[in-house]
């Protein structure tokens, strides 16, 4: 099983400036396996902040239940530093 990246639903939006997209194409250039989970873009957001603290995306969730998530630049960041499962909080 991969890890999962909880993202917004507009996945055709690929510009550097997206932090859904910024996180997903470091995900891409290093390789990772993973699977797009779209979540909803408006409303309370209760799994996103139950899991993370934060009503943001992305945020990714490890196949151990375990989850990340800081700004979208940070993010990305540790993923192409090769650091990603250091990034896990539970």
């Amino acid at each position: 099983m991969a890890i999962k990246l909880h993202r917004c639903r507009n996945i055709w939006v690929k510009v550097g400036g997206h932090p859904c997209w910024r996180v997903q194409k470091a995900l891409d250039e290093a390789g990772v396996n993973y699977e797009v989970v779209k979540e909803k873009y408006r409303g309370p957001r209760e799994e996103t902040v139950q899991r993370t603290g934060q009503r943001g995306f992305p945020w990714i969730e490890f196949e151990d239940g375990t989850v990340y998530r800081e700004e979208s630049k940070d993010m990305a960041e540790r993923i192409r530093s090769g650091e990603l499962q250091t990034g896990a909080k539970s």
